[in-house]
């Protein structure tokens, strides 16, 4: 569906502008079938996002800083979000050894597991684009990172 369709509007002030509300409306878009997809599993966005990061540095554990620094929504709180994990006993978290003032996160068992189902039951990031073939996915992801260069 065009984007004048979408949100009924026939004219924009131009281009950029057009292709600005397009994004927006597009991240919207994507991201409530994101939510949808993992509520089954009764885990945020965000919680989604920290989990994958801990996945990736597994076995190894990770500050809480360096995860802030690797998160897709930096405005989340990344202490409250390893927290609500922490109660879900999908993290383990420790003091770091050789600064006590800093946290050390590492995913646990559970935490595995619970990404691994989601993986299988949820294909959401890929088939949410299944629309574009490997060339267009590759025009986008260059636009994307051209846009944000400027930034």
């Amino acid at each position: 569906m065009k984007i004048e369709e979408a949100i009924q509007q026939a004219r924009f002030q131009d281009e950029w502008h057009k292709a600005t509300v397009n994004l927006i409306f597009t991240h919207n878009w994507v991201l409530s079938r994101i939510k949808a997809s993992l509520k089954d599993h009764g885990i945020t966005v965000q919680q989604y996002n920290v989990l994958r990061i801990l996945r990736g540095q597994h076995p190894k554990p990770i500050s809480t800083a360096s995860i802030r620094e690797r998160m897709l929504d930096k405005m989340s709180d990344c202490s409250r979000i390893v927290d609500r994990l922490l109660k879900k006993e999908l993290v383990i978290r420790k003091t770091c050894p050789t600064d006590k003032r800093l946290v050390d996160v590492q995913i646990s068992d559970q935490g595995l597991k619970l990404l691994a189902t989601v993986d299988k039951q949820n294909h959401q990031l890929k088939t949410l684009l299944q629309t574009l073939d490997e060339s267009e996915a590759q025009t986008l992801n260059h636009l994307l990172d051209k846009i944000r260069e400027e930034g």
